[in-house]
């Protein structure tokens, strides 16, 4: 009796924890950013050398291994490494098909020995050292030590400058990291030179952020050049491993103005590494110039080629030679209206264009062993995917290698005969990784995810197309809560960014959303989004169509969708709200203002303000200066519109923000005190332009709290 009992008590507990969890199938803000609720995925996945073995970890403390016809298996622990232990196994590099570098806890460069499971070290790396750029084969490296230059050959630290301050920065990216720069230091293909930035920034304005962390709060500036204001001057040095030389490339006409604040980018060397490439861009950004130099003497050797535009013109890519063919290379370019790919010679003649059509060509990955093939990465099926293709550079013929359609990041072996793929779609694949052949025949499949949110009442994902006044495709997404009844009427939160270099809509998990939007829609919101023109990945019409007159066009498409989503049944038109960070929150302060009574919230993070208070590098390339471009920075200020402020606002700020300066919110809040306009305000006292980290589950409750108590 007392058994039956017993059992029958753990029956009824097993139903009621079982009626409590289906009852709890909704999202909590704390779990946005949980790892349980996204899909589970193998990371840096690779070939090994030259052959089709390959490895991954999943998550950074263990090395699996698989091939082609054994099944994946844990070969190595980070605990199994006593001696040199590694801090993780990602971004491991191959020498050959047994050893491969690492950096140790120390952080020194070591070799691990897949068949003896022996360590060795290659470089020590300085405890001080950053911006670290590392050439592998040798191996050597450099880096940047007490505002100087430093390269560690044969466990040797050179010195290689000697003159560096806060206003002489060198190897670091210059440009305030536009037209691709990412980084200050290159090597040449075997590592026999170093070339370097050099910047000159002491007649850069300093601006005075504030550190109020200490009892008396501390002056903490950075070198900001606004629109219009005096840039920074950036030369080009380039180092000699072997003679220990360092010219500087003669890259100035003459020492004016418009040649010392020349924009120098896309830096790459000629294969034997005699000759370095430089582009060359005015400060107008509407005149490329593609140039070569000398890199023992720094003089310069030739006009490759230039292009012209009567907006601006934007490299991204240095020249990619190819292999074994030391006279041609690729070139990435947009001047047909869609990046595209075209083949040239050393000289700078022009062989052929190897890609055309009304798509982009999203960057360039390798090629194969052959060299008869380069990989790339392209919209050619849809502007919403991220497929990988395969290029003939002789007959110019396209192979899809991506066999789904979703969002696709490929390794490829050497001879490029086997991808290792992993992808996701917004309605079919949460995460897949899959070893597949050339003719998409899937050999293996690594990693299947099941879909995080299936055991939670997930809302639904929609993407489709609506028209633009002139008639363009505008993508959008919308979310619906799980339970959606058409019959109901819906409060609608737009969430947008609006701006260049970003598309929001895309085909992957979630449709490109996070889980603090599905959360929002769990809560009885409708959360929509669209990539309006002037966004990313549609051509350089669609991008360029911003061009001194930020606000305007993005803000005409935005309403093309809010007007779309009010014919709708379901919408509660006198409830829409609109959320933005950036670009999306100088969109989201736009769309208020320029449109008053239709947007009953509005939540606005790091906006920009006024185009006056922005960088020069981005800010002169979409609206010029204030003084050649008067009427462009009038119209687009949100300020010419506070005297439309109704309704909630709600700006949010973080205090160290070096990129949206807070002078912008400031300058919003001191013109509503003026105009009698209220308006709310909250501050991030330590984060920069965003707010990251676990502080970032606060900034969405106080998102959705704003929007919960006024929409």
């Amino acid at each position: 009796m007392k058994l039956r009992i017993n059992v029958l008590i753990t029956l009824l507990l097993l139903v009621t924890t079982n009626l409590v969890v289906g009852q709890n199938r909704m999202l909590k803000l704390e779990d946005v950013q949980s790892r349980n609720y996204y899909p589970t995925n193998i990371y840096d996945a690779k070939f090994i050398d030259n052959t089709d073995n390959f490895t991954f970890t999943k998550d950074g403390k263990s090395l699996w291994f698989g091939t082609a016809k054994e099944e994946p298996k844990e070969i190595l622990k980070i605990e199994d490494i006593k001696e040199n232990t590694p801090k993780s196994f990602f971004g491991i590099k191959y020498i050959n098909e047994n050893e491969f570098y690492y950096t140790s806890t120390n952080n020194d460069l070591c070799v691990y020995n897949l068949k003896t499971k022996l360590t060795s070290v290659a470089a020590n790396l300085d405890k001080e050292a950053s911006h670290v750029e590392v050439f592998y084969k040798k191996p050597r490296i450099a880096f940047k030590k007490d505002d100087n230059l430093f390269v560690h050959i044969n466990f040797e630290n050179r010195q290689i400058t000697k003159d560096g301050t806060k206003d002489i920065v060198y190897g670091e990216a210059v440009h305030r990291n536009e037209f691709g720069i990412d980084k200050g230091l290159f090597w040449s293909n075997e590592g026999e030179k170093l070339a370097f930035y050099r910047m000159d920034q002491s007649m850069v304005t300093s601006y005075p952020l504030v550190n109020t962390e200490t009892r008396i709060a501390e002056h903490n500036p950075v070198k900001y050049p606004m629109a219009g204001m005096k840039s920074h001057e950036v030369l080009v040095g380039v180092y000699d491993v072997a003679s220990q030389d360092v010219v500087y490339l003669k890259t100035r006409k003459d020492e004016s103005l418009e040649e010392r604040e020349m924009y120098l980018t896309n830096i790459s060397f000629s294969p034997d590494a005699k000759t370095i490439y430089i582009v060359k861009l005015n400060r107008l950004q509407n005149h490329m110039v593609v140039e070569s130099y000398n890199s023992t003497n720094g003089e310069k050797t030739g006009v490759l080629f230039e292009e012209k535009s009567n907006k601006y013109v934007e490299p991204q890519v240095p020249m990619l030679f190819i292999p074994n063919s030391p006279n041609q290379f690729l070139w990435l370019s947009q001047r047909d209206g869609y990046n595209h790919i075209y083949l040239y010679e050393a000289s700078g003649k022009l062989i052929k264009q190897l890609t055309s059509g009304d798509w982009m060509v999203k960057s360039i990955e390798g090629f194969t062993q052959k060299a008869d093939e380069v990989f790339v990465y392209a919209t050619k099926d849809s502007p919403i995917e991220n497929n990988f293709y395969g290029i003939n550079i002789k007959t110019g013929k396209i192979t899809r290698y991506s066999p789904d359609h979703g969002t696709h990041n490929v390794a490829f072996n050497a001879k490029g005969t086997m991808f290792i793929d992993t992808y996701s779609n917004y309605n079919e694949v949460a995460g897949r990784t899959q070893v597949i052949d050339k003719k998409g025949k899937i050999i293996k499949v690594l990693n299947n995810s099941e879909d995080p949110l299936k055991d939670i009442d997930a809302p639904t994902i929609e993407i489709s197309t609506l028209k633009s006044k002139d008639g363009v495709d505008l993508y959008y997404r919308m979310i619906k809560p799980k339970d959606f009844d058409p019959n109901k009427k819906y409060p609608v939160i737009v969430y947008v960014y609006g701006g260049p270099h970003a598309q929001l809509v895309t085909d992957n998990y979630l449709g490109g959303a996070n889980n603090f939007f599905m959360f929002l829609a769990q809560q009885g919101y409708i959360v929509w989004t669209l990539d309006n023109r002037g966004s990313a990945n549609r051509g350089y019409e669609f991008e360029s169509s911003i061009w001194h007159n930020c606000g305007s066009i993005e803000v005409s498409d935005q309403m093309e969708g809010v007007n779309y989503l009010k014919t709708l049944p379901y919408i509660d038109g006198e409830r829409i709200g609109v959320d933005g960070w950036s670009y999306g929150g100088f969109m989201s302060i736009s769309l208020k203002l320029r449109n008053p009574g239709v947007f009953k919230v509005a939540t606005a993070g790091g906006p920009v303000v006024h185009w006056q208070w922005y960088e020069a590098m981005y800010g002169e390339r979409y609206m010029g200066t204030p003084e050649n471009n008067p009427e462009g920075y009038k119209n687009s200020t949100v300020l010419s519109y506070i005297d439309n402020l109704e309704g909630k606002l709600l700006l949010i700020e973080g205090y160290q923000d070096a990129t949206v300066l807070p002078q912008h919110s400031i300058e919003f809040l001191r013109k509503s005190v003026k105009k009698g306009k209220q308006v709310d305000f909250f501050l991030y006292p330590d984060h920069e332009h965003n707010v990251r980290g676990k502080d970032r589950i606060h900034l969405y409750e106080k998102i959705y709290l704003y929007h919960k108590e006024n929409l």
